[in-house]
């Protein structure tokens, strides 16, 4: 359900704020909606795994005394030889 908010800003950020939103083809409203949104659910404790990510967990295996960062060393320096 949908509730209105008022709220009281700088008039040069809700000038920039509406160009922004007609550039990007999305109310002012949905841009704002968004951006609380992403503030808020920056802080929950629990990342959201998609399906195909779920799905490809475990695929390769990697020995337990591999040293990846050596590894990845290993193969920049041979790219650029």
């Amino acid at each position: 359900m949908d509730t209105k908010l008022t709220l009281s800003l700088n008039k040069l950020v809700i000038e920039q704020a509406k160009t922004y939103a007609k550039t990007n083809k999305i109310s002012l409203s949905k841009l704002i909606e968004s951006y609380l949104s992403s503030l808020t659910n920056k802080y929950k404790n629990e990342t959201e795994i998609t399906p195909l990510v779920e799905s490809l967990s475990g695929v390769i295996s990697i020995k337990s005394d591999t040293d990846l960062k050596e590894d990845y060393t290993d193969y920049l320096h041979d790219k650029h030889k």
